[in-house]
């Protein structure tokens, strides 16, 4: 008896030792490279290693548990399978982080293996070192993405036919302010009572050269002249076209990133552009549907130039203009607009529904892009018109939006005219175009009135 009295306390202390040890081995037991991606695809809309979100910071949750309440990991996993049995069982820790919470409800997680939550265990005690970022992303990133290529090059052409005219129009200026010259020479001279032999020899000598080489003069002058107003001319044509403008915005944004890298369908932010007249700039709302969980940049893409704190700091502008405060997890109410600069215009004399061409058109225009650009195929509509933006780190004008751009598109763009609506409603239409053109004639937009002034000018 007094041999166990004795030894009782150190019996103690070694229980203690051996079910902390047992914990711990209980979590390095699972796999924490499977435990990283299931704990990516179940636990990060809600909770991170470092740092609370919605729920508690994870990161060594195992001995955090023991330390604090003497719960192993059984008890975790009953957590994380059912926590709201857990908690209707009368669990007064399962109660008091429920409560902690302000009563938010963790998801259960029945489809997961003992196993599985094992492997999750292991990542949150040791997780594997974040690997270098991924080569492929590195290369595309030094890479130029094709549409910047294009309007790269565009810009270019546009450069070397200002110079041209520009050069012409020095050149031209430069000889009239040298007839301007020799004119006013000839004016002193002739309101002077008396010539000099000089003067004399020098009207006589500019007359005589005039005279001889007139029509070549005039011929010169008529070549640079209509060079000159051909540059007038292009340059009036390309007033309010704008391909290749990407402004800077005040919150950096990168589709790239968001739409390439991450497959974020268009959709989700431009709600209204299959259903709307007009595709809308995003609420910041949106944005944080998302960036409320994600209060940092952890993603392997980097632009050059850049690094992961510069993506970083974009999302906490986000954060100061809707007023989100990150380590209380609520709003301040202290709110700011963004204003963004618009690219993608159209003028108030132009009427263009994106409906009509994303719902009604898109099979129709799809296709006809990808004739046209073989080795540059398309696989959603939205991109036929504003290039590759899933490719684009800036938003840019990808192409003209003049009216001969849209003409021709309705010139060369076939319509489907097996679609429920269009047999319908061009039924009567359609039999008189196969008989004016023959059965297997290309029915195009312009045919049903695509390049009607009406259809877009009213």
């Amino acid at each position: 008896m007094i041999s166990w009295r004795k030894h009782y306390k150190t019996l103690l202390i070694s229980v203690g030792l051996l079910l902390s040890a047992s914990a711990s081995v209980h979590a390095q037991d699972g796999d924490p490279v499977n435990g990283e991606k299931l704990f990516k695809a179940n636990c990060t809309a809600c909770h991170a290693l470092d740092k609370q979100i919605v729920g508690p910071a994870l990161g060594g949750i195992v001995a955090k548990v023991k330390a604090e309440q003497n719960l192993g990991p059984d008890w975790l996993h009953k957590w994380i399978k059912d926590n709201k049995a857990l908690r209707a069982s009368g669990d007064k820790y399962a109660n008091e982080i429920f409560l902690k919470f302000n009563k938010t409800e963790m998801l259960q997680f029945p489809n997961l293996t003992d196993k599985d939550i094992d492997d999750i265990l292991a990542y949150t005690t040791n997780p594997p070192a974040a690997p270098a970022a991924d080569a492929t992303a590195a290369n595309g990133a030094a890479g130029a993405d094709a549409n910047s290529v294009a309007a790269l090059e565009a810009a270019k052409n546009s450069a070397a036919t200002s110079k041209i005219i520009l050069t012409s129009l020095v050149v031209i200026a430069g000889l009239l302010l040298w007839l301007l010259l020799k004119l006013r020479q000839l004016v002193k001279i002739q309101q002077s009572q008396e010539l000099t032999d000089l003067e004399s020899s020098k009207a006589f000598s500019f007359a005589e050269t005039y005279e001889k080489y007139r029509y070549v003069g005039t011929g010169l002058l008529t070549v640079l002249a209509i060079f000159a107003a051909y540059g007038v001319w292009n340059w009036l044509m390309w007033v309010g076209v704008y391909k290749g403008y990407k402004p800077e915005q005040p919150i950096y944004f990168s589709h790239r990133i968001h739409a390439g890298v991450n497959k974020i369908d268009c959709q989700l932010c431009h709600s209204s552009a299959k259903y709307g007249k007009v595709s809308e700039i995003p609420s910041l709302n949106v944005c944080m549907n998302c960036h409320k969980m994600i209060p940092e940049y952890k993603g392997k893409y980097i632009e050059p130039g850049k690094d992961r704190d510069f993506y970083t700091g974009e999302i906490k502008k986000l954060y100061e203009h809707v007023g989100w405060d990150s380590d209380k997890m609520s709003y301040t109410g202290k709110t700011s607009p963004v204003q963004w600069t618009r690219i993608h215009n159209m003028p108030d004399f132009v009427y263009f529904n994106h409906a009509q061409h994303v719902v009604a058109g898109e099979k129709a225009i799809i296709k006809s892009f990808n004739e046209k650009h073989p080795n540059d195929k398309i696989d959603v509509v939205c991109k036929a018109c504003h290039g590759k933006i899933d490719t684009m780190n800036v938003v840019q004008m990808a192409n003209d939006f003049t009216m001969g751009w849209c003409i021709e598109c309705h010139r060369t763009t076939e319509i489907d005219m097996t679609n429920g609506y269009n047999k319908v409603y061009f039924k009567n239409l359609h039999e008189k175009l196969k008989k004016q053109y023959g059965s297997g004639a290309k029915i195009t937009v312009s045919a049903i009135g695509g390049i009607e002034c009406g259809k877009c000018h009213y």
